[in-house]
């Protein structure tokens, strides 16, 4: 097997629970934080999906899904164009709201074929790029890869509990 079939893989089980969290919520129970600071479904899975879009476009070279496809304007977010969500206050994370789970699972479904294009062309050396160069060592496309599925699978893992623990019986 491949690097890039096991990161194809990889980001295939990232969408497979971002739809089995996500999936016959109402607006109310993926909007709904569990504490007063805590994040909502809706959020991590925004999140997620927007540093995933941000991060690939950026190793490939590309804009942004986020920007290009116009999911900002029909999320409608109270938030600079660019957010992805890193750092938010509690405020932050309540201005993100959906009113369906559609547009969350839309929006990801989108950053997930832009991804997969993008690492289905991929070679073996193309693994050991250098991406980026502010941290000692650099940051190599295989190492950052595997760090943004490592954040995907920890916030949907998140989103999965919180749909556990707003979920009306």
């Amino acid at each position: 097997m491949l690097a890039k079939d096991i990161i194809v893989d990889g980001f295939g089980r990232v969408r497979e629970e971002v739809h089995a969290a996500v999936g016959g919520l109402a607006p109310e129970v993926l909007n709904a934080r569990p504490a007063e600071d805590a994040n909502s479904l809706s959020w991590l899975v925004w999140h997620l999906t927007r540093v995933q879009d941000d991060h690939v476009a950026d190793a490939a070279g590309t804009e942004q899904v986020w920007l290009t496809e116009d999911w900002g304007k029909r999320f409608g977010l109270d938030l600079p164009r660019a957010d992805t969500g890193y750092g938010h206050t509690s405020a932050q994370v309540a201005r993100v709201r959906v009113e369906s789970g559609d547009l969350l699972l839309g929006y990801h479904d989108a950053v997930h074929a832009r991804t997969l294009e993008f690492v289905g062309g991929l070679t073996a050396q193309d693994f050991e790029r250098v991406v980026d160069e502010r941290w000692d060592p650099p940051v190599t496309l295989g190492v950052r890869l595997v760090s943004v599925l490592s954040d995907d699978l920890q916030h949907v893992g998140q989103a999965a509990y919180v749909r556990g623990l707003v979920q009306t019986p």
